[in-house]
């Protein structure tokens, strides 16, 4: 069993990667763990040599038990799924043409015709060996090495949904419009993942897949559905966008339990800040909030309200202390001065449609939060209704509490059990923030760090330090994919996370090693002072006693 960082490990399934066998055995030690309901987990994924356990880091102190009751799962016999009937998925596919510009230079490379390249291509059944890297993504083992291409030379900006490629010894469907560097050979419209399902991805580990040659639009299925769409509440009066900022979107604490169907937990990036401006409206700490980025949004007020701001400073709006604000009063929050993410909670939350059971939006997968996207200008927020009165405006948190980062950021870092020699070179040595970084990750920019990988593709989570070629760190936030095949420089203490959100471009970081334990303990730390301030901002609620303020 391997540890990961302070909130993860994994359970490692003897065989070759990939093959059959060990896929299967990876598939029913991940049902099994799933299926015993230990209290402490809170996701499992399934990859091609590995399964993959994360815990809640609050279980620091109960890290051995939970080890000794996984060690006992993993111990037992496992239904051999090798010798029972796969699923297996037909998915027609319209090939070459503007559904696939990419077959002609494929045919090429392969020196192979149209006919035979596409026969090669649908003549066995593939393996389903993960599920990942975006939602319902399915990695395929078993491409006929005949066709095996190279990636193009630049990468497309968009691959539209449903495109068949070739990359490498690889080929598959991307599931959502992205960016990508395969060679298009074809195009399917079966949608591989639903948002609306209770499991939302077509393909589960062990499966098979089967392309068939479509010869027309008869033989295809119905075209997808598209993104989910909020609710029609335009009636209900809330908030009015007037201008969107930069990237603000709807966010609460994020939707744990689907990384085995590629869906990240997502929610707020900086999930103590978010927590605690819900607390300071009264509402409770996964309430669904506004996240904003670097450039606040400006807002109109179409009810009385009651709202709080934290986070990062944006000049437009004190921070810190619940305000109370009338109808068609506007907020403008202008550019953050300090920090790069504000959490902006109204008092009934944001009463947007649960996806998955949460409210937080997944942009790439175009679902949650307000129909899946950032929010535009003109778009109404319905908000519900308060669980507490109207309060004295005049007391705050300090700031303090919670600090920005300042100078140079210290993130404390677990590094692997087997830690790579080259992992000494990435302590201690500041890295600067690149322009690229986003809610997927940070990208750093500093003195590359030479580290070889096996190229296995295995879970990653928030907090994950990748080195990708070229050396420069890729700092993993709330929207990473959930499997990836970079090597790992270490996991960034779970406590840290907040502090890492908060990293704007330009910014620089330092890497300092932690131990585990050490990690654990910081974690508690930082849950007892929120534990602590939700009980006194409760107080204050009740008028018992004020919390720590600053008037």
């Amino acid at each position: 069993m391997q540890l990961l960082g302070d909130a993860a490990l994994a359970i490692p399934v003897l065989g070759p990667a990939g093959s059959a066998r060990t896929t299967a055995a990876v598939r029913a030690l991940a049902e099994a763990i799933q299926h015993a309901g230990l209290a402490d987990v809170v996701d499992v994924v399934p990859s091609p040599d590995r399964v993959t356990v994360c815990y809640n880091p609050a279980a620091g102190d109960r890290l051995d038990d939970l080890q000794a009751s996984l060690a006992a799962i993993a111990s037992e016999a496992p239904p051999r799924r090798h010798e029972q009937p796969a699923t297996i998925h037909e998915i027609p596919v319209a090939y070459g043409g503007d559904a696939g510009p990419d077959l002609p230079e494929v045919c090429r490379a392969c020196r192979l015709d149209r006919d035979t390249l596409i026969r090669r291509h649908t003549a066995g059944d593939y393996l389903v060996t993960a599920v990942g890297f975006t939602p319902g993504f399915a990695y395929l083992g078993g491409l006929d090495p005949s066709l095996t291409t190279p990636r193009r030379a630049t990468p497309r900006t968009q691959v539209p949904a449903g495109s068949v490629g070739i990359g490498g010894a690889q080929t598959g469907v991307y599931p959502f419009a992205s960016p990508g560097g395969w060679q298009i050979i074809g195009h399917t419209d079966v949608r591989f993942f639903n948002p609306e399902a209770s499991w939302p991805a077509l393909c589960r580990v062990g499966d098979r897949l089967r392309f068939v040659e479509a010869h027309g639009n008869a033989d295809l299925p119905k075209p997808p559905l598209g993104r989910v769409k909020a609710a029609d509440r335009a009636s209900q009066p809330g908030l009015t966008v007037l201008s969107p900022g930069l990237m603000t979107t709807v966010q609460d604490l994020g939707r744990p339990g689907y990384r085995g169907c590629g869906v990240t937990p997502g929610g707020a990036a900086d999930a103590v800040a978010a927590a605690v401006a819900n607390l300071l409206v009264g509402n409770p700490p996964g309430t669904a909030l506004l996240e904003l980025t670097l450039a606040g949004p400006v807002l109109r007020c179409d009810r009385n309200l009651r709202v709080a701001l934290t986070g990062a400073t944006f000049p437009g709006l004190a921070g810190w202390r619940p305000l109370e604000l009338t109808t068609g009063s506007t907020i403008t929050l202008g550019h953050a001065s300090r920090g790069c993410r504000g959490y902006l909670a109204i008092a009934g939350g944001i009463d947007v449609p649960t996806v998955l059971g949460s409210r937080s939006t997944h942009v790439a997968a175009g679902f949650g939060g307000f129909a899946g996207r950032p929010l535009q200008a003109g778009d109404r927020l319905p908000i519900g209704t308060p669980c507490t009165p109207a309060t004295d405006p005049h007391w705050s948190l300090d700031p303090a509490l919670l600090p920005l980062p300042a100078g140079p950021a210290r993130l404390r870092l677990i590094l692997p059990e087997t830690a790579p020699a080259a992992a000494a070179n990435g302590l201690g040595v500041a890295y600067r923030v690149s322009s690229q970084s986003d809610r997927m990750g940070l990208r750093l920019a500093g003195r590359p760090i030479e580290h070889r990988g096996d190229g296995i593709s295995r879970a990653v989570l928030p907090g994950t330090v990748q080195l990708p070629p070229d050396g420069q760190p890729i700092l993993l936030l709330a929207d990473s994919q959930t499997i990836g095949g970079y090597p790992v420089l270490g996991h960034v203490a779970s406590a840290d996370l907040r502090l890492a959100a908060q990293l704007r471009p330009g910014d620089e970081v330092i890497f300092a090693a932690i131990s585990r334990a050490e990690a654990h303990a910081a974690w508690q730390q930082q849950h007892g002072l929120l534990a602590d301030l939700a009980e006194r901002i409760e107080a204050r609620w009740s008028h018992r006693l004020p919390p720590p303020l600053t008037s």
